[in-house]
């Protein structure tokens, strides 16, 4: 199973999170970071400038009162700069970064579903990893345009704040003091906010979480029967009530600490520093001194706040922001590096004619569990048998074959296929060699060619053999080009649970193996399509080995033999005849359901 719940210890800084990430994205796609980082510059860095150079410029000009006309060739130029920066990042983001941005979307999820379809199927019974899962899956998109969006701002206040501060050191370097130290002072109470913002969004997210569960069962599908059936509404609408209840009593809780937090820093900041202090000095260097002219007097005033805005930026918004987004870059690292159980092995299996199963002395205990599912198993499957595991639920059938499958591998023992160990193949040339339908199978929104086949690319004549087969009889307007569900064609056909269930087993008959597993192929057909599929079952499995798990064991009079589990273990095989002629858990059983079928 994959391991994403590291030691801290294992853990990466910050800086190495957020540099990883933003180098990932570089090397899939250098001119989005690029072009991010430069839009940025041009949004921000043009109106800080003009409101501290441009503004000096114009109100010495009107008070020198010479030459007034270089006024109107300064707002004309200080038009065309911020006009030329906005229509930069305007077109830059329309035909450029939304493409783009896509395009790496894609790309980096890419790498993380190359990496999902090798997770051992342990993983998903892991509550924690599979949390992590799909968290990492979820926040893909959201950790590209954040962080593109915080390097974007990051750079730009850096820059911005870097020429601001050099223009005030040029006019006065009393006045660029005064700026800092009134930040400076006040700076804690600005991560104090940080903090308690943090706080608030992560709370809020645990209360969101329950307030979505509750909306979901609304609107899904899977869950409208049972809501207009079954009077749960008042119920439902009970717990969403109080999950919105807890979000507002979260924000009034976290609103009386921010406020008293930010009110005090305004307080400082803006009214002590800004509006006393510095416009005192400003003043007395304008007035008495005469050092400093009325322009320096507001382009000051305006650096200040410019300069304010980009050092509140730099160290609390952002640290706060990039500390959130590290912890998920974390586990997008810790996904995509994570090692796992089910290893390949040197050999490659071959997909020719079916040779002989065996297991020997096979034991697994499901991770977390003290007792095992599976218990000493021993049995052999010759070439082309049809061979029925039949039991009670609970009893390791479903178990067994996905141990076969290498869904998961056995705790003691070994699985041979003509005496070779299965770890010895590589895992998907070992599947390969397999059709498996589950009983928990999905049909998917494509074409039910595509659904038979499992691939875009298929063999039209050989589809509807298999569905021939399975006995699927619904008419397909546009044969096996026929989209089924209604997902994103509203023409398309909607199956019901038989049909699906003889389209997944179709994909048995299509798919040339020597192998098959079937985990209750007939439980939602009726009685007279079950024996129907028997019967062509037989015809079209006749050149390979079938293994079939069945609650109906009029199913399982066609097998050749018939292995009864109980606990984990085998405690009856052979034939229907020679199981009955046994006269015990397996008849007791088939007696039981065939007087309910003669009532």
């Amino acid at each position: 199973m994959l391991k994403l719940n590291k030691k801290n210890k294992d853990e990466h800084s910050m800086f190495s999170n957020i540099m990883y990430f933003l180098w990932l994205m570089f090397r899939l796609s250098p001119g989005l970071v690029i072009g991010d980082i430069m839009s940025g510059i041009f949004r921000t860095l043009p109106p800080r400038l003009v409101s501290v150079i441009g503004v000096k410029y114009i109100i010495d000009t009107v008070v020198e009162g010479k030459n007034l006309e270089r006024i109107y060739y300064a707002v004309l130029i200080i038009a065309a700069v911020i006009i030329f920066g906005n229509l930069i990042t305007i077109l830059y983001r329309e035909f450029y970064w939304n493409m783009e941005r896509e395009r790496l979307y894609f790309k980096l999820n890419s790498k993380l579903y190359e990496k999902a379809h090798l997770l051992d199927l342990e993983s998903y019974d892991d509550p924690d990893f599979y949390n992590n899962f799909i968290l990492t899956i979820e926040s893909s998109s959201d950790n590209i345009q954040g962080l593109l969006g915080l390097v974007q701002n990051y750079v730009a206040n850096l820059i911005s704040l870097g020429a601001i501060a050099s223009v005030i050191l040029a006019v006065d370097p009393v006045c660029l003091v005064i700026i800092l130290a009134s930040i400076l002072i006040f700076l804690p109470l600005s991560s104090k906010i940080a903090e308690l913002q943090m706080g608030r969004r992560i709370d809020n997210t645990r209360y969101h979480r329950r307030s979505d569960y509750f909306q979901r069962i609304f609107y899904l599908q899977d869950y409208a029967k049972e809501v207009r059936m079954n009077g749960i509404t008042p119920l439902l609408m009970d717990r969403y009530n109080d999950a919105a209840d807890d979000v507002i009593d979260n924000q009034k809780r976290y609103w009386k600490k921010i406020s008293l937090c930010y009110g005090i820093q305004q307080v400082g900041v803006q009214g002590m520093g800004f509006m006393l202090i510095l416009p005192l000095y400003l003043g007395y260097c304008v007035l008495v001194k005469k050092t400093l002219s009325p322009g320096d007097f507001v382009a000051t005033f305006n650096g200040a706040y410019s300069i304010a805005l980009s050092i509140n930026f730099l160290t609390v918004w952002a640290r706060a922001v990039m500390s959130e987004r590290a912890k998920m870059i974390e586990k997008y690292r810790e996904f995509l590096k994570a090692d796992y159980k089910i290893k390949d092995g040197r050999g490659k299996a071959e997909c020719a004619e079916p040779k002989t199963i065996s297991i020997k002395n096979m034991s697994f205990t499901y991770p977390g569990n003290d007792k095992p599912t599976l218990n000493n198993i021993n049995l052999e499957i010759k070439p082309y048998e049809k061979i029925a595991l039949v039991g009670y639920n609970g009893a390791g059938k479903t178990t067994l074959t996905n141990l076969l499958l290498r869904l998961y591998d056995a705790t003691e023992g070994e699985i041979l296929i003509g005496g070779e160990n299965i770890k010895d193949v590589t895992v998907a040339s070992h599947r390969d060699r397999f059709a498996a339908v589950f009983q928990d199978f999905q049909t998917f929104s494509c074409s039910i060619g595509e659904n038979v086949a499992l691939d875009k690319d298929f063999d039209s004549a050989a589809v509807m053999e298999a569905l021939n087969s399975s006995g699927f009889t619904k008419e397909l307007k546009y044969g096996t080009d026929t989209e089924i569900l209604r997902e994103f064609d509203e023409n398309g056909v909607m199956l019901s649970g038989g049909e699906a269930q003889k389209v997944a087993i179709a994909r048995a008959f299509y798919k040339k193996c020597p192998y098959v597993i079937l985990d209750e192929p007939s439980a939602n057909l009726d009685p007279i399509a079950e024996y129907k599929l028997n019967q062509t079952m037989l015809e079209a499995a006749k050149h390979k080995t079938v293994i079939f798990i069945s609650h109906r064991l009029s199913t399982t009079v066609i097998a050749d033999k018939i292995y009864v589990m109980e606990n984990g273990e085998i405690i009856e095989a052979g034939s229907h005849e020679e199981l009955m002629e046994l006269g015990g858990t397996y008849a007791k059983m088939f007696t039981l359901q065939a007087e309910k079928y003669k009532s």
